[in-house]
C-alpha cells in the first residue's frame, strides 16, 4: 500500500512516536522520516538505506528511519517548507531544486565548474570551507534545516525528444526545460534555446506534449523516471556534475540529544561517500543499459565545443546572480 503525503503529515510530528512508526519502530525513541523525489536505481536513494542502517544501529535502536523517495511527500520546495516546521525530518536531493530558498546553490548549476567528481567532493563535502559556508547561509536564509552534506551524485547531460546533438549549433531553437533555478537559464540561453522552467514531477507530460523538447538530468533519474520513452536522444555533455544535498529539519535536529545528533551526522557522511562511488557506477552502466534495452541513441559531443561557448561565462554569471563570494570560494 501506498502511504500518500497527507497521511504522511497527518502523523503529527516528524519524530513521531512508536504508535505511528510501526512494529519495526517498536523499541525506537525518535522516528526520522526521508524524502528523496527519485526513484531507484538512484544514488540517493541508496544513500537513504545506508543512512537508514547506520542511525538504526549506531543508536542502539533509539532512532528508526523511514524512507519516502519517489516524491511521496511532495515536490522538493513544498518538502522544504514542511521541513521548517518538523512534519518531514530529512531530504537528500539535488541543490539545484532548493535555489527558490537558498539561490547560493545556483552556483553548482555553472557548466563545466569541477573536473570530476572526486574534485567536486575534496571541494564541498563535509569539513571543508564550502560546506562550511552553506551552514552559515542556512542560517541566514531562515529556511529552517541544518546542513549535514554536500556530495555529487553523477554527472549531468542533455537529452532531447527528437534531435541528436553532436554540438552546440544543435541546441539553438529547442524549448529547454529547466529547474527554477536563474543560472540554468542563463546558461542554456547562451546556445540560443529557449528555457522553460518545469517542475521534475511534471518532466515526462511537458516532453511528451511538447512544452519542453529538451532536458539535462543525472542519468539515473532520467532513466529511473523512464524520461527515456519520451526523450530517446542522450549527448554525453557532462556539462555539470550534480550536487546534492542531505539537510535536517532545524525542529528535529534540536529535539535528538547531542549524541544522537552526532550519530545523524556521521551516518550523513558515510553515505556522502558512498553516494559518489554509486553514482560512478551508475552512470557507466546506464549508458550501456540505455542503448541496449532501451532503444536510447547515445551521442558522445566533443565537450570542448561547450566548454567554449560556456567557459568565459562563468565570472559573468556568477556576478551577474550575485554569486561571486561562492564562485571564489570554489575556485580557491
Amino acid at each position: 500500500m501506498t502511504i500518500s503525503r497527507r497521511d504522511v503529515l497527518a502523523m503529527g510530528s516528524g519524530l513521531a512516536a512508536l504508535a505511528v512508526a510501526g512494529p519495526a519502530a517498536a523499541a525506537a525513541k525518535y522516528t526520522l522520516r526521508i524524502h528523496t523525489l527519485v526513484k531507484s536505481p538512484h544514488p540517493y536513494n541508496d544513500m537513504a538505506a545506508a543512512m537508514k542502517a547506520e542511525i538504526e544501529e549506531k543508536s542502539g535502536g533509539k532512532i528508526a528511519v523511514k524512507i519516502f523517495d519517489s516524491g511521496q511527500l511532495g515536490q522538493d520546495p513544498a518538502v522544504i517548507g514542511e521541513m521548517a516546521f518538523g512534519t518531514i525530518d530529512m531530504m537528500i536531493s539535488t541543490t539545484s531544486n532548493a535555489v527558490q530558498q537558498i539561490p547560493e546553490y545556483g552556483i553548482f548549476t555553472m557548466p563545466y565548474l569541477f573536473k570530476g567528481m572526486d574534485e567536486a567532493l575534496a571541494k564541498i563535502g563535509p569539513g571543508t570551507p564550502v560546506h562550511d559556508h552553506f551552514e552559515e547561509v542556512y542560517e541566514k536564509r531562515g529556511v529552517g534545516m541544518k546542513l549535514l552534506a554536500l556530495g555529487v551524485s553523477g554527472t549531468r547531460n542533455m537529452s532531447t525528444a527528437k534531435v541528436d546533438v553532436t554540438g552546440p549549433a544543435d541546441l539553438k531553437g529547442l524549448k529547454m526545460r529547466t529547474p527554477p533555478s536563474p543560472m540554468d537559464a542563463k546558461t542554456w540561453a547562451a546556445f540560443g534555446m529557449l528555457p522553460v522552467t518545469v517542475a521534475w514531477g511534471e518532466l515526462y507530460a511537458a516532453i511528451q506534449t511538447g512544452v519542453a523538447e529538451a532536458m539535462e538530468s543525472s542519468l539515473p533519474g532520467y532513466a529511473g523516471s523512464k524520461l527515456y520513452e519520451v526523450a530517446p536522444h542522450v549527448a554525453l555533455t557532462q556539462h555539470t556534475l550534480q550536487v546534492n544535498h542531505t539537510s535536517i529539519s532545524e525542529v528535529t535536529w534540536k529535539k535528538l540529544p547531542a549524541d544522537l545528533q552526532a550519530v545523524v551526522t556521521e551516518a550523513a557522511k558515510n553515505a556522502n561517500a558512498l553516494g559518489v562511488e554509486k553514482a560512478k557506477g551508475y552512470d557507466a552502466a546506464l549508458v550501456e543499459d540505455l542503448q541496449a534495452n532501451h532503444g536510447v541513441t547515445v551521442s558522445r559531443p566533443d565537450t570542448q565545443a561547450f566548454m567554449e561557448v560556456l567557459a568565459p561565462m562563468q565570472v559573468g554569471l556568477a556576478k551577474d546572480l550575485d554569486l561571486s563570494d561562492e564562485y571564489a570560494l570554489l575556485k580557491a
